[in-house]
């Protein structure tokens, strides 16, 4: 019998693609870049499984290819705002994803960015590493502290909630959080959550970490109006999406004191940071690293495979989307 053959857009981490191998005919991206939309397209044509990433862009007309082979894609992450899940319904494709595994580790880079911004340990470092420490003063790089200061979070999904669980129990914060509707009194009483509407949450918190999907509903949810109602003493942090904050808002917002910084490890057209934040030192920028522990790496792409797997076997892929 013919084994289904599997396109890796990126590298995945050998124990997942040894798995893979076993099983499938698997293509390697050797260059473990992002593919364009016409190698893509490309590849519907070759491939019975693609295997995309956050990086590609599996638009309309990648997946309309006219006597397209590809029956799944089995999404790597767990967001999919890079696929036209519409055009995939209209040709008969499937999506899945790999939601739950990298709820703890994006959760604890929340809390890296918190820490980071608040204590101005990224500014401290570059001191450091570039020489330009003279020691220790009594009103040198004073940061604030955390502990007992108030979390609003934005989406409460499960990021959401594992966030504000290691926040609260881990610093002692008060947490507020904003979503489509209240969380289930057993979830606030765990989480120790208080619904708001999100303009008052807003106003309240002093940290504001942000945890809702891109997409066309979420764009610049955090726009210029809201950053100026939050407080000038308040953060912002963001690992959920790029697209979910207006950049150039962001950055007059940093500049002009509305707020005083802001943590972030996803921007709307990554790779590429906006100019604008590479010189101010009140915001933290990481490579979107969220997920980035080795156990979570494994997981999503054991899960991806549980969903190949479950699909080839003529299963509903237990993530199907």
């Amino acid at each position: 019998m013919t084994r289904p053959k599997v396109l890796l857009t990126r590298k995945w981490p050998q124990a997942v693609e040894r798995r893979l191998a076993a099983a499938y005919d698997v293509v390697l991206n050797p260059d473990d870049q992002p593919l364009s939309p016409a190698v893509l397209a490309e590849a519907m044509m070759e491939f019975d499984a693609i295997c995309p990433t956050v990086v590609d862009s599996i638009t309309a007309d990648v997946v309309a290819r006219e006597g397209a082979r590809v029956k799944i894609f089995a999404n790597y992450g767990v967001g999919v705002n890079h696929i036209d899940l519409e055009a995939c319904r209209r040709h008969g494709i499937a999506v899945s994803n790999t939601p739950d595994v990298l709820t703890d580790a994006t959760a604890e880079l929340a809390l890296t960015l918190m820490l980071m911004i608040a204590r101005r340990a990224g500014e401290g470092e570059r001191q450091v590493r570039a020489g330009r420490w003279v020691g220790w003063g009594a009103t040198r790089l004073l940061g604030t502290t955390l502990v007992g200061k108030t979390l609003g979070v934005v989406g409460f999904g499960r990021i959401g909630q594992a966030t504000a669980r290691m926040a609260r129990h881990g610093l002692g914060m008060s947490i507020l959080y904003s979503s489509r509707r209240p969380a289930a009194p057993e979830v606030e009483a765990e989480t120790g959550g208080r619904w708001r509407p999100l303009d008052d949450m807003l106003a309240e918190a002093d940290v504001v970490s942000l945890h809702i999907p891109g997409g066309a509903d979420t764009h610049h949810l955090i726009d210029a109006a809201r950053l100026q109602k939050m407080k000038p003493t308040a953060l912002l942090i963001n690992t959920a999406r790029g697209s979910v904050v207006d950049e150039a808002a962001l950055e007059a917002a940093l500049r002009a004191g509305t707020i005083a910084g802001a943590g972030l490890d996803v921007f709307s057209a990554e790779p590429e940071v906006p100019d604008g934040f590479l010189d101010l030192e009140n915001v933290v920028l990481l490579p979107h690293m969220g997920s980035a522990t080795t156990e979570t790496r494994e997981a999503m792409g054991d899960r991806a495979v549980d969903n190949l797997d479950a699909f080839f076997a003529g299963k509903p892929p237990p993530d199907l989307l």
